[in-house]
């Protein structure tokens, strides 16, 4: 099969790297791609953000697939352009892709769909904001509505700070103030071609940038997958992920179908468990990341016959996705200053050192060729690039983890310590 990946991060080289650890080989071609998915798939010169160069660059080339990673073109419509000339597609179009691109149409369809979530005012000035505060009180939520790269959101119960982050951006738009909600939080993947679903296996990702959950938000530090602790509570794994799809993913996904609006991609549940029952806090329209870097991994399940299924409507005839008993675990290693301020344009080194360490890959994120031939590649953003590790347990995982991530070296650069360090006890 000839697979054409729209994407340049982290999560896009994870799905290149699932696609390439088939039985049955693929043609992958990626667009823009980075430093490190070029040593896995041709880079190809197509704007990913123009659905007419997709489109015409899949036609004359003959892809069988086309997979969108990022949500700036989903939210563009560049599924749409490229679905229209009958190329099949993973990735919804630009009506569905809204569940990530407004916070304000995703509390709708919830709605719509029963969906248990938490509270939310929208909020279009600042007196509007304080008003929202004074309702729901602290902790304070503030969410821009649209997409802002992981950080439009603020949890704080410095209520000058939350109304600061409101303010810079209710200045171009809605925001949206949340009732805060306690407890564990989960990220669960749903495939979808838009009536059927299929749920992967759940992860946990670590959003703030210090340890001990300390610091500012950021994209995403590290995660691990899968979550043992869940059967303390649901029994098991299964029966979490069935109570998920039956309360949330398949209501939303025929919610927006009934709507004539069909999702047709990768539905990203983010939850929390809270005392009152599983609640969702946001949908994503793609892959998560880091969470992507742990679930593929350990998915058994050919992961473009999946992708293939949704994309073209028959994922009714595949069964549920198989995953290996093996854990996986990945620490981001990101650049000094992130994610205020990161500094970019640093050599690294030591990542031949680091991938030869037993059950380590090596998934790049931010990265350009070197200079020169025989020289570094490059950091190119905040977060630089993950080290993935699979184990029989999360101990074993985490030692391989932190081993690798400790032969790279970047000027500057930080990570998390204690990624899993608590399932791992």
């Amino acid at each position: 099969m000839k697979i054409l990946v729209l994407g340049s991060g982290a999560r896009e080289h994870a799905i290149i790297l699932a696609l390439r650890a088939e039985a049955e080989p693929h043609e992958i071609l990626c667009a823009p791609g980075n430093a490190g998915i070029a040593q896995d798939a041709a880079l190809v010169d197509v704007d990913m953000m123009d659905g007419a160069a997709v489109t015409r660059y899949a036609d004359e080339h003959g892809v069988d697939l086309v997979v969108v990673g990022p949500e700036a073109p989903l939210v563009a419509g560049v599924a749409d352009v490229v679905r229209a000339h009958g190329i099949p597609v993973f990735g919804p179009g630009r009506a569905a892709a809204q569940l990530e691109g407004s916070k304000a149409f995703a509390k709708r369809i919830m709605e719509a769909a029963s969906v248990p979530t938490g509270r939310a005012v929208r909020a279009t000035s600042v007196a509007e904001v304080e008003a929202a505060f004074d309702e729901l009180g602290a902790p304070y939520v503030v969410k821009a509505d649209g997409l802002a790269a992981g950080k439009g959101v603020i949890v704080t119960e410095d209520r000058a700070a939350a109304l600061a982050h409101a303010a810079q951006y209710v200045a171009s738009g809605p925001v949206l103030v949340e009732e805060f909600l306690s407890g564990e939080e989960v990220s669960l993947f749903f495939l979808s071609d838009g009536d059927t679903v299929r749920a992967l296996s759940p992860a946990q990702d670590f959003k703030r940038a210090l340890d001990g959950d300390e610091g500012p938000n950021t994209g995403g530090m590290g995660a691990y997958s899968p979550l043992p602790w869940l059967a303390e509570r649901f029994g098991s794994e299964e029966a979490f992920v069935d109570e998920v799809t039956r309360t949330v993913a398949l209501p939303v996904v025929k919610q927006l179908d009934a709507e004539g609006t069909p999702f047709i991609g990768l539905l990203y549940a983010g939850l929390i468990l809270t005392p009152r029952g599983v609640r969702v806090i946001e949908f994503n329209a793609r892959f998560g990341d880091p969470e992507t870097q742990v679930v593929l991994p350990r998915l058994r399940t050919p992961l473009s016959r999946l992708l293939l299924a949704a994309a073209v409507g028959t994922l009714e005839d595949e069964p549920q996705p198989v995953f290996s008993d093996e854990v996986a675990v990945t620490v981001v290693l990101a650049s000094e200053g992130y994610p205020e301020a990161p500094q970019t344009g640093r050599p690294i080194e030591g990542l031949a050192d680091a991938a030869a360490v037993e059950g380590v890959g090596i998934v790049h994120a931010a990265t350009a060729g070197p200079d020169a031939p025989g020289g570094s590649l490059i950091a190119t953003g905040g977060r630089v690039l993950n080290v993935v590790a699979t184990g029989s347990d999360f101990a074993d995982a985490r030692r391989r983890a932190y081993d690798a991530i400790g032969r790279i070296r970047l000027d500057g650069s930080h990570h998390r310590r204690d990624i899993a360090a608590r399932v791992a006890e």
